[in-house]
């Protein structure tokens, strides 16, 4: 049969000793000498004595543990994040949970009432490109369980949130394209609900602004980010009568799927049309010719912000005031 762990009765029945005086010898309580300390873990490690982990979140109230929902764990974009995430919770002594939505809200949600239901202490959140119901915020509020959204966040007041301005980097990118006479710029962006899209949007006409470059609305073309909805608004735009010289898209894989469709299109990269795009992807490295340039968003430092600003919550006693921390993009020219 299995043999059961030691417990502190056992040990102190062992040294003939209170168990109140070998629980605080374990936990080095300074009124327990230091002989008595060294007899009780010495006999703790001969019999294989584990703390009861239970036994102390219940004390704790705390379970040493977050929930973090993305909507893909496999992007370059969420990889960085993640790792970051976990060396901050490593600092912190806790255990990272992981949950992907997949851009599905029902999901997304459902993995927010699993995280609710397991008792984590606080949940870092990326959301999805669907997700328009935001009462989860509250009911993560009466249960006292905090949240902190980064990169795709709410458009809403009073939560916390680091994310990346998108509209530096879009200013140097518009710049970058009238330095080598670029006029008919377009947009391919992302969904229209997203708050990243529609910051992506202001920037766009004001950084054409800047540049004295009128705005033509139907440079400006929307996908849900599959390949199919990707294709179909790089078509649109190369439909148009004067069709645009230069393209800024939503993403990275938004322009590898665009680049692979003007190129079947007899298009050529960097001659017939350029390109610059969010996220600055490692992949361009292995590239023999990438895109004009990618604007880099920092997913690395905005996870540790954000995680750093979870864990400030958990270990505070009292109400914290809600917190934005903003990065400012940046564009990275490509060879």
């Amino acid at each position: 049969m299995k043999k059961k762990p030691a417990t502190i009765k056992e040990i102190a029945r062992k040294l003939k000793i209170s168990a109140s005086t070998v629980s605080r010898a374990l936990n080095d309580h300074p009124s327990i000498g230091l002989v008595t300390t060294m007899r009780v873990k010495n006999m703790a490690q001969e019999l294989h004595y584990e703390p009861n982990q239970t036994a102390i979140f219940f004390k704790q109230r705390r379970t040493f543990t977050i929930g973090v929902i993305l909507p893909s764990l496999s992007e370059p974009f969420f990889s960085s994040a993640i790792s970051e995430i976990e060396n901050v919770a490593g600092e912190q002594n806790y255990t990272v949970l992981m949950g992907q939505s997949h851009d599905d809200a029902e999901r997304e949600l459902q993995i927010i009432h699993t995280f609710k239901k397991h008792r984590v202490d606080g949940i870092l959140m990326s959301l999805g490109k669907n997700t328009e119901d935001l009462s989860f915020v509250d009911m993560l509020k009466e249960s006292e369980v905090p949240i902190v959204f980064f990169d795709c966040v709410p458009k809403i007041e009073g939560v916390n949130k680091v994310y990346s301005d998108l509209s530096s980097g879009m200013r140097e990118a518009i710049q970058s394209f009238a330095s080598i006479g670029h006029k008919n710029i377009a947009l391919i962006n992302g969904p229209e609900n997203l708050l990243a899209s529609q910051e992506r949007a202001d920037a766009y006409k004001q950084a054409l602004l800047k540049e004295d470059i009128a705005f033509d609305e139907k440079y400006v073309v929307n996908t849900d980010l599959t390949e199919a909805g990707n294709i179909e608004a790089m078509e649109k735009l190369l439909l148009l009568s004067d069709r645009p010289s230069a393209i800024v898209s939503f993403n990275d894989f938004v322009t590898l799927d665009v680049i692979k469709y003007a190129r079947q299109k007899g298009l050529v990269q960097k001659r017939d049309i350029f390109f610059i795009s969010y996220a600055n992807y490692p992949l361009w490295k292995y590239m023999e010719n990438p895109p004009m340039g990618s604007i880099e968003q920092y997913p690395d430092r905005q996870a540790r912000r954000a995680a750093e600003m979870l864990f400030a919550q958990i270990g505070s006693t009292e109400d914290m005031k809600p917190e934005a921390v903003v990065f400012e993009s940046k564009l990275e020219l490509k060879n």
